[in-house]
């Protein structure tokens, strides 16, 4: 099964992330949302920490985990690329992320995302559409 596919959008950016189970779907979300920022091949695991985000349901749980992940990137200035969800239910989701710090003579970013929205969000058994401001 692929982790994620390209969504056309007007004038932002969006993924249909896959999964078979609701961790799997959450982890792609995240890998396609950095797939958007940069060409991940050469990123790294160098460092790990948890992410903590909580939501009212899973729409809102969605965004904000990867909300949560752009503020990571901005503030600290790392690439993710693996994201392993180790708890989440409707309300609280639990994980460990890795990459690295970003070396502009390494990597190559594509583009800022600001956050992800809920224009047009959708989640369904095994698939979610997201789109971000970019």
């Amino acid at each position: 099964m692929e982790r994620f596919k390209y969504l056309d959008h007007p004038s932002d950016v969006g993924i249909y992330a896959y999964g078979k189970t609701k961790k799997e779907l959450f982890e792609n979300a995240a890998f396609g949302m950095f797939s958007l920022m940069a060409d991940l091949d050469g990123v790294e695991d160098k460092l790990s920490f948890k992410v903590t985000v909580k939501g009212d349901d899973f729409e809102s749980l969605l965004v904000n985990w990867l909300n949560e992940l752009i503020f990571h990137e901005d503030s600290k200035k790392v690439l993710l690329k693996d994201f392993k969800i180790e708890k989440i239910m409707n309300n609280r989701l639990e994980a460990e992320v890795s990459g690295e710090k970003i070396d502009l003579k390494r990597h190559s970013i594509y583009r800022p995302i600001k956050a992800a929205t809920y224009n047009q969000l959708q989640i369904e058994l095994d698939r979610a559409k997201i789109i971000f401001d970019v």
